[in-house]
Formats: C-alpha cells, sequence, structure tokens
C-alpha cells in the first residue's frame, strides 16, 4: 500500500463539532526522509523554510523541520561531533519543546547549510 498511511479517530469537540483526526506514522517521516536523501533540492528547501519559520516567529515547526534535515542528512552524531554538544541534547533542542540558544541554533544551521553546500540570505518582503 503506498502514500501516507495514518490512524483516523472521530472525536467531537466541546462544541458538539465531529472532527477526524489522523495520527501520521513512521512511514511519512521515512518517506520525508528518503525524499530529502535523494532530491537535494528538497533538502535546500527544507533548509530555507526552517531558517524562515525561525525568523517569522514559528520556532516550534521550525526545529521540527529542521530536525527532520538533520536526521535525514548528518544525522545527530555527526552533528554532535561538529558542534561539540552531546546528541542528546541536540535532539531535545530541536523538539517540539526545545529552545535553542541563538548560539546553539546557528551552530545547528552552519553544520547543515556545509553539508548541503548552500549559503544563507535573509532578505524582507513587502507585507500584503
Amino acid at each position: 500500500m503506498g502514500g501516507i498511511q495514518g490512524a483516523e479517530g472521530r472525536r467531537r469537540t466541546p462544541e458538539g463539532q465531529e472532527v477526524n483526526d489522523v495520527a501520521l506514522t513512521r512511514d511519512f517521516k521515512q518517506t520525508v526522509a528518503d525524499r530529502i536523501r535523494r532530491d537535494p533540492a528538497f533538502a535546500r528547501a527544507l533548509l530555507d523554510e526552517a531558517a524562515t519559520l525561525f525568523l517569522n516567529g514559528e520556532p516550534h515547526t521550525a526545529r521540527l523541520v529542521l530536525r527532520d534535515l538533520v536526521n535525514a542528512t548528518i544525522g545527530f552524531e555527526a552533528l554532535a561531533a561538529e558542534t561539540a554538544k552531546p546528541a542528546k541534547s541536540l535532539h531535545r533542542m530541536l523538539s517540539k519543546n526545545g529552545n535553542p540558544t541563538m548560539d546553539n541554533l546557528a551552530a545547528i544551521l552552519g553544520v547543515v547549510r556545509k553539508r548541503l553546500g548552500v549559503e544563507l540570505q535573509a532578505r524582507t518582503v513587502q507585507t500584503a
């Protein structure tokens, strides 16, 4: 069976509205990791997205995107060696509730950026 697999559950909100919950399985994460490994443009787009999310005030999502990128490219053990930070600490930093310092974030982004062979550039754009 191909595609994204999930476990569906139905529930009602306090207002009585029926909601379908779909929990993504590990297969989805593996699909993303496989694409990162085989598609350098996709990996670069995820790095760009993670940096943009951080800069635009969405650090929770940015950390999760960056975590997936680290897992699929350099791995946490190699990242630990290059940043001189314990792998377990790096995992925590890039978790949903992580809180990396700017220095740690810069170090992580620097290693991933170097691995992908890209530079990060910030620019401002006019909002609508």
